[in-house]
């Protein structure tokens, strides 16, 4: 390694995302509680900061660093600007309800180094570094699904830990075995060794790996933990640990199956293919007859992910696949987070039911509502619309033509659930009617990002074009 390899500043955002998480503890311990504010503030420095960083860097020749474990290439770019934005709105929607909480500045902390390992989680280029950043991106969530310390929150943050904790001894096993058959960790490199390993042992270690990396993403087989942890959390950390976490993990999923993995003679696509399936179609069944809107919300993000899989199971196939799997993440990072916003800006309505009377309560949640609903099935001109025509294309144009039909399928499905929650909104009279919005930002929030969502799709192919760039390898 050379010292222009190991520069810091290659990793800036993660830099700053990591100096304000030890800076804003340190501030905590001083600051009065009514000031505490003050480390979210700087959290949101930092997250704006690292989203500019991330745009300039993104102009820069693509590259690997820190001994080629970490790549600088377009995938790492545009995964680390939706991570960060994704990461202000769960600032934004968390900040009305932690305000002068005694452990405000500790939430602030635990959220930016659950970020910060998904920043890292998305640029590896090492199996070592990957096995850290999972670790990383998971024991703070642990901690932020159980922060309310109330009976729900302790029950999602042990099943949370229960599952993440056993994947991710599978996942380092797998880490493990992929280094006893590749002799290296270095992504570039197993590409070469693992094609000339042995068969059953790098489909051990391929297998292992991936389970790790489902659980981060929330889909089959490692999604038991998802319904019971976006329930059981408040609504920002649900809204948090039910989107930001799966960006790094599919981003990490697509540069395994796009660099090491694409000579090894494994059906590795077919396998992620099925697991796309099995992921959509369970994730809508189990949305189907939901009640509670958060475990609603939560089957949706397993189904969404079955979509997001479809540009990992062709990467290597076609050109397509990764500016489709970074639009969409984008698209459905914004149009998730506007469906919780609604949820945090009316605490008290936790059922399909407690939104009747919304249309003439607050016609403007509503309209926020129903286009980040609508936009998670694929209504035009929001982003997921051309997020799905775009992984689509990608699975028919690498002979998936059977894979784009059962996910078009799977979305006509989910708007049957989508719209029983829009359904009871238009009713004249109800429980919403005669409550009033308790958190303003959090409203806010949610009109920001529907509107977000339909500007992004709106802007769609200009987008796609930039995301259309080369993967280091």
């Amino acid at each position: 390694m050379t010292e222009m390899n190991e520069n810091p500043l290659y990793l800036l955002p993660e830099v700053l995302l990591a100096a304000s998480a030890v800076l804003g503890l340190l501030l905590g311990a001083w600051l009065p509680r009514r000031r505490q504010w003050l480390t979210g503030a700087l959290a949101a420095v930092a997250c704006t900061a690292g989203i500019v960083a991330a745009a300039i860097a993104a102009a820069d020749p693509v590259e690997t660093v820190f001994g080629d474990s970490f790549a600088l290439d377009t995938l790492t770019a545009g995964a680390r600007i939706v991570i960060l934005g994704a990461t202000l709105l769960a600032l934004a929607l968390a900040a009305p309800r932690m305000h002068a909480d005694a452990r405000e500045t500790e939430f602030y902390v635990l959220l930016q180094l659950a970020s910060l390992g998904t920043l890292m989680l998305a640029g590896a280029q090492d199996l070592l570094l990957l096995a850290a950043a999972y670790l990383l991106a998971s024991v703070p969530a642990y901690a932020l699904a159980g922060f309310r310390k109330d009976g729900p929150g302790t029950e999602a943050a042990l099943k949370f830990y229960v599952v993440g904790a056993l994947l991710g001894v599978v996942m380092l096993t797998g880490v493990t075995v992929l280094l006893a058959a590749g002799r290296t960790t270095s992504y570039p490199m197993l590409r070469t060794e693992l094609a000339e390993a042995p068969g059953g042992l790098v489909a051990v270690g391929t297998l292992a790996l991936l389970a790790g990396l489902l659980f981060k993403a929330g889909g089959v087989p490692g999604h038991f933990w998802v319904p019971d942890a976006v329930q059981g959390s408040s609504a920002p950390v649900a809204a948090f640990l039910a989107t930001v976490p799966k960006i790094g993990a599919l981003a990490a999923f697509y540069r395994l199956a796009a660099v090491p993995l694409a000579d090894a003679d494994l059906p590795w696509a077919d396998l992620v293919a099925v697991l796309a399936v099995a992921s959509m179609t369970l994730g809508n069944l189990a949305a189907f007859f939901q009640q509670d809107v958060k475990r609603l919300l939560a089957y949706s993000t397993i189904s969404q992910v079955g979509y997001l899989l479809l540009p990992v199971a062709v990467a290597g196939r076609t050109d397509l696949g990764q500016p489709a799997l970074l639009y969409y993440l984008a698209g459905y990072a914004l149009t998730n987070l506007g469906a919780f916003a609604v949820v945090c800006a009316l605490p008290r309505a936790h059922t399909l039911d407690d939104y009747r009377g919304l249309a003439r309560a607050h016609p403007a949640l509503l309209a926020s509502l129903a286009v980040c609903l609508l936009g998670l099935v694929g209504t035009p001109p929001t982003a997921v619309f051309l997020g799905k025509l775009e992984v689509f294309s990608a699975a028919f144009d690498a002979g998936y033509a059977w894979l784009a039909v059962v996910a078009a399928v799977n979305t006509v499905a989910s708007l049957f659930y989508y719209l029983r929650w829009i359904g009871p909104a238009f009713r004249t009279s109800g429980a919403v009617g005669e409550q009033r919005v308790t958190s303003r930002p959090a409203a806010a929030v949610a009109c920001a990002a529907a509107t977000g969502s339909v500007v992004l799709g709106v802007l769609g192919g200009v987008v796609l074009d930039v995301l259309d760039g080369p993967l280091a390898r």
